[in-house]
């Protein structure tokens, strides 16, 4: 169910404001493309040395056949730098601080030099600290926040607001953020019963009123009351009952997941692959040639995505673990994974990983975990990779680390039966057992059926009629109407 397809003279104009982290980029991207293909002029706004990257893996080929698409970029605080040396991924805390300071200039004088006037701005919801409310409402332009993750995830980042509204954060005293503190039922979430303290993003967990993360999260969840429109990447099966209680406090939510199985349906017909042109990282197609060889379901994927940093302790526990198990594994290692130092394992360790292993530095996610050798996915538990590998049908092992990948881990093992979690304190011994559970155990096999089932779902709900589609179709009605 397309839009009408618009004339150029009537095209609207959609400006995408990304915040400048992968998973983010690659979300407003292939809604982004959505768009265009319904009929839309699209400016992309990416930070310049993303978009020197996104150059460089070929994540704008798509440019070739697309008239009416355009990136503009803005200056993150890097030196320019030269191709050599553009793989560099920027402290986050870093590039959060020169944004916070320097965007919105930034972005006045952008929307100024742009020749078509802008209908509307879908701004990551992350990006309005940067006052782009404020930014939208100068120009007379409405504004769409874009939460580029499920509803849980939004609604646990949201809590910050209401618990400092029921008193209970910021803590007085560090020494109450123990166990009985951080078990504390949030009773209070429909669609999340039972959910703890401890289930919620970890900046909630502040002391001090005026710590700056903690006031990041306040205006970010004060911003989503501010606006009349925003979109979820998730589907409404999935989180039924937590997408009804969020519609029941904002007035217009479109919920628009999983997208690429959208893209799927506009692409279906040709025969390249429907997962290429959004990674900042070349991905490395020896991945799918070493997946060829092996048989259905016996190879467990592993990436912790493109922010985690680990130790090289926490990295060797991981890869004994894999090794130990006897089981072949997919293992994608950025260069600067460990500490954002060179990654260096022990010769041994390489040699015993050389038998069933392989390891890259990137790689084609959707199409690995649509691979019918990869049985499992060992991951952070970041959104992308979870609906990436809910898309696909494949039951995870997830040791989240940051942000929502905690309430992401917990709906994902208790709401949606699909995942086991790790201990944070990752071992060996620990890893090979779970491993050999999601590949072997009946407890592996109940989890694969479980995915499978959301797989269909998903399928379903972005099929001609399903509620993400009829979402996204409504959706650019609003913005044509604009």
């Amino acid at each position: 169910m397309d839009a009408v397809p618009m004339t150029n003279q009537k095209k609207a104009h959609v400006l995408f404001v990304p915040y400048p982290a992968q998973s983010h980029v690659k979300c407003m991207l292939k809604l982004a493309k959505l768009l265009h293909h319904k009929g839309f002029k699209i400016t992309f706004i990416n930070t310049q040395s993303n978009h020197k990257r996104l150059l460089k893996s070929g994540g704008t080929s798509f440019l070739a056949e697309a008239s009416d698409f355009q990136f503009r970029t803005v200056p993150d605080g890097l030196p320019a730098g030269t191709d050599d040396d553009i793989e560099y991924t920027q402290p986050i805390e870093e590039l959060w601080s020169y944004l916070g300071t320097n965007f919105h200039d930034f972005f006045l004088d952008l929307v100024s030099e742009l020749e078509t006037r802008v209908t509307c701005i879908i701004c990551d919801g992350f990006m309005t600290y940067t006052n782009m409310i404020n930014a939208a409402d100068m120009f007379k332009v409405p504004i769409i926040l874009f939460w580029t993750m499920a509803a849980c995830g939004f609604m646990g980042f949201y809590q910050v607001k209401v618990l400092m509204e029921k008193g209970l954060v910021p803590v007085e005293d560090e020494n109450d953020l123990i166990d009985g503190y951080l078990n504390m039922e949030i009773n209070w979430i429909p669609g999340m019963e039972g959910i703890c303290y401890r289930d919620l993003p970890e900046f909630t967990r502040y002391t001090k009123p005026n710590d700056p993360s903690f006031n990041f999260l306040m205006e970010t969840a004060q911003a989503a009351d501010n606006v009349s429109h925003m979109i979820i990447h998730t589907f409404d099966d999935l989180e039924s009952r937590l997408v009804e209680e969020i519609k029941s406090l904002f007035p217009n939510v479109y919920t628009v997941g999983p997208l690429q199985l959208l893209l799927n349906q506009i692409t279906k017909e040709t025969k390249k692959s429907n997962f290429n042109g959004y990674s900042l990282w070349k991905e490395e197609p020896e991945c799918i040639q070493w997946l060829q060889s092996k048989e259905p379901n016996s190879v467990v994927y592993v990436n912790f995505g493109s922010l985690t940093i680990m130790s090289l302790e926490e990295l060797l526990e991981f890869g004994w673990g894999l090794v130990n198990s006897n089981h072949y594994f997919l293992w994608i290692i950025r260069a600067d994974m460990v500490d954002g130092e060179p990654v260096v394992l022990p010769q041994d360790l390489q040699e015993m990983i050389s038998k069933k292993g392989f390891l890259a530095n990137w790689c084609s996610q959707e199409e690995v975990l649509n691979h019918p050798s990869v049985g499992g996915f060992l991951t952070h538990g970041g959104w992308g990779s979870i609906i990436e590998s809910l898309s696909a049908g494949v039951p995870m092992i997830c040791w989240p680390v940051s942000g929502d990948q905690q309430t992401n881990c917990r709906q994902m093992c208790k709401e949606w039966e699909v995942g086991i979690q790790i201990g944070k304190n990752v071992k060996r011994d620990e890893v090979q057992k779970l491993v050999s559970v999601l590949l072997d155990g009946e407890q592996g096999n109940r989890l694969r059926n479980k995915a499978r089932d959301w797989k269909k779902l998903a399928e379903s709900a972005t099929g001609s009629y399903g509620t993400s589609a009829l979402d996204v179709e409504k959706l650019a009605n609003q913005i044509m109407k604009l």
